[in-house]
């Protein structure tokens, strides 16, 4: 269950000090889908094996959501199954001083786009 933050590597590196982390996101969200491929799961849902990935949706688009949805559906499979995350908080050093664009929960309105970016990538399998 890998979660997949930021596309942008300023983003990355501004939010979290990790300007390598799309990069690294990328090369082990790819090798897990290698070994294990897309979420199976059993007749009572239960997961059996496979990749559940989850990405946390941030105010005014600063976690990159279009470019994973994209990404996901080309580089690993439009079968990958996603988890859209819509509890962003604010806190700790998260303040309107130091990080203004993202002091702030998310909008309806943005967790809806996030749904739309999913579905426009061709992406199938969303956990509701």
């Amino acid at each position: 269950m890998p979660d997949f933050k930021f596309w942008d590597s300023e983003k990355a590196r501004l939010y979290a000090k990790a300007p390598d982390y799309p990069e690294a996101a990328r090369r082990a969200i790819r090798e897990m889908h290698r070994q294990v491929g897309p979420l199976v799961t059993d007749e009572q849902g239960v997961a059996l094996r496979g990749v559940l990935l989850r990405h946390l949706v941030l105010p005014g688009g600063a976690a990159g959501t279009v470019d994973i949805m994209r990404w996901i559906a080309r580089e690993l499979s439009p079968e990958t199954y996603v988890n859209l995350m819509a509890q962003y908080r604010p806190a700790g050093q998260v303040s309107a001083k130091q990080y203004a664009e993202i002091n702030r929960r998310i909008s309806s309105e943005e967790f809806h786009q996030a749904h739309e970016d999913f579905r426009v990538a061709g992406l199938r399998r969303l956990d509701q």
